[in-house]
């Protein structure tokens, strides 16, 4: 069997008189459960190509969580799984080889398209907003298939993951008003910790949750502090932020991406339904924070933008794509053709689903290893 092959369900079945000791195991909302996650096939690997491009792009663009792209090109549970194998140590070719396709498709986007999504995000917001709203509509369908039976805990799971991206999408309508907080380590270990959950999870910002922590310019000027420093061979000059600031956060980043995979991992082998039942509310509420009719307003003095106050100096200093935004009434020909848009996001979406019919088996990441 190779990394790569074409699916063949005929292969599975058991024939006349064989014992059927191929038959797996089941969670309780009906997902079939194996000892290890199943080969990448050729229209799997195109979904983790394509999931790694979002997910770049979504990077790329402020309040847009990556694991909501995985989750709308549907290898979600197959990359969570793949992340707690690596982080447990167990590097099989499966799980190896769906993190190469992802990371990999995303590290040469990231580089390829910064400057493109960049100036549309900020010039043309909703444009690029319109188009993501397509893609994670395209993604309902795509979640709701790997659920096999329908339960009171998955409606549940759903509510509750509606309701947590509507709250977060009506605490970012308002407007984060915080202060720059400490250099402390536990402060910083703990933000690496919640940052990693959310850049994980899909449908939370990171550096949304990092900047409601009041650490987010901290980290940001410890980053400039240590990059001047390389590039003036002045290395003493970043011991400080690295050992109070990067260094307890990079801990924290690590605990926080080995817990979540896991967790989630066992969660989708244990609680397939409710599991499942909550990352498509939250799947669904993202689009809420995605209203496309927004444009970026230029500060004004004493405005609280990223945690700092503004003054007529920082202003001059901020770039447009830190701005905030404001809602605007669109034109006729936009609504047209944020629709339009969303119909293509939603149509390119599903595509990709047709190219691939992976088992439920890989939904639930892989049981509990045997002792």
């Amino acid at each position: 069997m190779t990394d790569i092959e074409s699916s063949n369900p005929a292969s599975s079945k058991t024939a006349p008189g064989q014992a059927s000791h191929e038959q797996r195991p089941t969670s309780n909302a009906g997902v079939a459960i194996d000892k290890k996650t199943q080969p990448v096939t050729y229209g799997i690997a195109l979904r983790c190509v394509v999931g790694g491009v979002l997910m770049g792009m979504a990077n790329l663009v402020p309040g847009i969580s990556g694991g909501t792209m995985l989750l709308a090109a549907g290898i979600y549970p197959r990359f969570i799984g793949s992340v707690a194998d690596f982080t447990s140590l167990k590097w099989r070719r499966s799980s190896l080889l769906t993190l190469g396709l992802v990371l990999g498709a995303a590290a040469v986007t990231i580089p390829l398209l910064a400057g493109t999504v960049k100036n549309l995000v900020i010039n043309h917001q909703w444009v690029m907003y319109s188009l993501f709203i397509g893609l994670t509509l395209g993604g309902i369908p795509v979640v709701w298939k790997m659920i096999d039976r329908v339960t009171v805990g998955v409606w549940t799971g759903a509510v509750v993951g509606f309701v947590v991206m509507a709250a977060v999408a009506l605490v970012q309508s308002l407007g984060v008003k915080t202060t720059t907080a400490s250099d402390s380590l536990p402060l910083m270990f703990t933000a690496g910790v919640i940052g990693a959950s959310a850049m994980i999870l899909p449908g939370i910002s990171g550096g949304y949750l990092m900047l409601v922590l009041g650490v987010y310019v901290p980290v940001l000027g410890a980053i400039d502090t240590v990059r001047e420093a390389v590039e003036t061979a002045s290395f003493q000059q970043a011991i400080h932020p690295m050992l109070t600031i990067i260094l307890p956060l990079g801990i924290g980043v690590v605990i926080g991406v080995v817990a979540v995979s896991n967790l989630l991992k066992w969660l989708l082998a244990r609680h397939a339904g409710p599991t499942l039942g909550v990352l498509l509310g939250l799947l669904i509420g993202a689009v809420i924070g995605l209203w496309p009719f927004q444009e970026p307003v230029k500060p004004v003095v004493g405005q609280v933008v990223k945690g700092q106050v503004m003054t007529e100096e920082k202003i001059a200093e901020l770039k447009k794509d830190d701005w905030p935004t404001r809602k605007f009434t669109p034109e006729i020909g936009q609504i047209v053709g944020a629709i339009g848009l969303v119909f293509v996001g939603f149509s390119v979406t599903m595509a990709i689903a047709r190219f691939s019919h992976e088992r439920k088996t890989v939904l639930a990441g892989e049981a509990k290893n045997s002792s």
